[in-house]
């Protein structure tokens, strides 16, 4: 996967369709990010680069309560495509 915005925008989706807010602010975040998983809310270090937010997205998005079927097709692949970028990470 390229680190480009529209790499970014396509892992936004995936979050987006299941119905979490992403939002980008500053704060005291040791990890980069905050989950509120109750308000279905991910908060991510303002000033993390294109690269570091994809990065971080691609942590958070396993932690996540996501339905897969609830995704389109389309949002679908890009969810297992990040998936598999988690397991081969670790």
């Amino acid at each position: 996967m390229k680190y480009t915005q529209t790499t970014l925008d396509k892992i936004e989706r995936v979050l987006d369709e299941a119905e979490y807010i992403v939002r980008y602010e500053r704060g005291n975040f040791q990890s980069g990010y905050c989950i509120l998983e109750q308000k279905k809310v991910v908060v991510l270090n303002k000033f993390l680069q294109l690269e570091g937010r994809i990065n971080t997205l691609v942590d958070i998005i396993p932690q996540l309560k996501i339905t897969p079927e609830d995704l389109t097709p389309e949002v679908r692949k890009i969810y297992e495509e990040v998936l598999s970028m988690h397991h081969s990470v670790e």
